[in-house]
């Protein structure tokens, strides 16, 4: 009897969360899939429709091609463009001469625990037009025109790239500096001894073995870029401008919760959401296999 209370024990004090998980957690998932097939609204009947969300997704809807657009060109100039920056920046911090580590270490990661909500109500001032510190700059400092930071289409996608750049790339700085940690110093000491310089060195032994967690960090990147909604959503104010003008600050995520919440229609939205959920996948699993093939 005892030893059977000890079998059953661990799945006891798991309980909570399983219970909680497959009420809040899986069973939306698979209700979401059953939504995606009808046309369906909070109130009224629902429709069956099939394949028929998906479809018009992929071939008629005049948003979606372009906040998946949007969203492409914000994951490879907001999200991926940071791991360009992070690993340079892990690498110094992981140097134990440089002084006042641990404050470096705090600066770079409270962008990321900051309130998505005050970033962009900071950077909205900043992308003023007449009088935000990016234009003053730019006038007074290079001599350059003013930029419409969000009016214009090209400007609200770097104006959002900058923001999602600011707001992680201290996020996965502390990553690498992590993954650096966890290599062996004697291979630096055999490399100095090879007499590597600075940069072959990190190319051909810190690169290398950083690997892993460059794939983690990089898979990390593609799910928060394909999903981006906060920045977006407060720096164009909501969805009484749905992205700003031409729709440029439009991404996937954004337009998914547009359809649902904004516009009652929760049978596309939940089909939304499993495409987006299939390129997740297909880019992941490309990461994997590129990640694999430099690791050989």
């Amino acid at each position: 009897m005892v030893e059977t209370n000890k079998k059953i024990a661990p799945y006891i004090f798991i309980s909570p969360f399983l219970i909680l998980f497959l009420i809040f957690g899986f069973f939306p998932i698979l209700y979401s899939i059953t939504i995606s097939f009808f046309k369906w609204t909070i109130a009224g009947p629902q429709e069956f429709r099939g394949l028929g969300n998906y479809i018009n997704l992929l071939t008629s809807d005049p948003f979606f091609k372009g906040s998946l657009i949007t969203t492409f060109i914000l994951l490879v100039f907001g999200s991926l463009l940071q791991h360009v920056f992070a690993v340079p920046l892990a690498i110094l911090l992981n140097n134990q001469a440089l002084k006042g580590r641990s404050f470096f270490k705090v600066i770079y990661f409270l962008p990321y625990i900051t309130s998505t909500v005050v970033i962009a109500l900071v950077f909205t001032q900043l992308y003023e037009q007449n009088y935000g510190w990016f234009n003053y700059i730019l006038v007074n400092w290079f001599g350059l025109e003013k930029v419409k930071w969000v009016q214009e289409p090209s400007a609200i996608r770097a104006s959002i790239a900058i923001m999602v750049n600011w707001r992680f790339i201290g996020w996965n700085t502390l990553i690498y500096l992590a993954g650096l940690q966890g290599i062996d110093k004697t291979l630096y000491e055999a490399a100095d001894i090879d007499g590597a310089t600075g940069f072959k060195k990190h190319w051909n032994v810190t690169v290398p073995l950083l690997l892993p967690i460059i794939f983690f960090a990089v898979s990390l990147s593609i799910i928060g870029g394909m999903q981006l909604f906060e920045e977006p959503f407060v720096l164009m104010r909501g969805y009484e401008q749905m992205g700003g003008p031409s729709n440029a600050g439009l991404t996937s995520a954004y337009y998914l919760l547009a359809t649902g919440f904004n516009f009652n229609r929760f049978g596309k939205a939940s089909s939304m959401a499993w495409i987006i959920f299939m390129i997740i996948m297909l880019m992941t699993w490309l990461n994997k296999v590129i990640t694999d093939r430099l690791q050989k």
